[in-house]
């Protein structure tokens, strides 16, 4: 009896460790599913996979794009410093309101290496990077709508 519950035992904790890799590999394949797989080196230009795998020109690992993609876009709502944006939440410098989501439609556009030569710092003007001379993405963000919380429009 003590080897069937051994043996049952044994089988148990097979069939669960199966169940958490399957679903572990599931999740990674609906991961990959929506992402977008680029070469590094930037062989093709800004051509991209939707799967991941090998460059077909320098046989480098695809990378899969950056999140800074769907960034959000902060403003100060007493417009402190003019229509200056910030690209995380946070406080304004000058009169310490919270910084307030606001609007694609209202925020400048804004472009950035795609290699990140200078990490996340950003351009307001299309052009090409200083360090690489890569052409500089186009920054998009998410629209979201700003907060009318706390007051009202008359």
């Amino acid at each position: 009896m003590k080897h069937l519950k051994l043996a049952l035992l044994i089988v148990l904790a097979l069939v669960s460790i199966t169940e958490v890799n399957a679903q572990k590999k599931n999740a990674k394949m609906k991961t990959e599913k929506n992402m977008q797989f680029s070469c590094p080196m930037k062989c093709e230009g800004t051509k991209t996979y939707n799967k991941p795998g090998k460059c077909p020109t320098c046989g480098m690992k695809l990378k899969p794009q950056k999140a800074i993609a769907t960034a959000a876009v902060y403003q100060c709502p007493m417009k402190c410093e003019g229509d200056k944006t910030y690209n995380n939440a946070g406080k304004c410098p000058k009169c310490k309101m919270d910084l307030k989501a606001i609007s694609t439609e209202t925020a400048a556009s804004e472009f950035i290496c795609p290699m990140k030569c200078e990490g996340e710092k950003m351009y307001a003007k299309n052009g090409k990077c200083p360090v690489c001379k890569m052409d500089l993405a186009k920054v998009k963000t998410v629209a979201v709508k700003e907060d009318h919380t706390g007051h009202n429009h008359n």
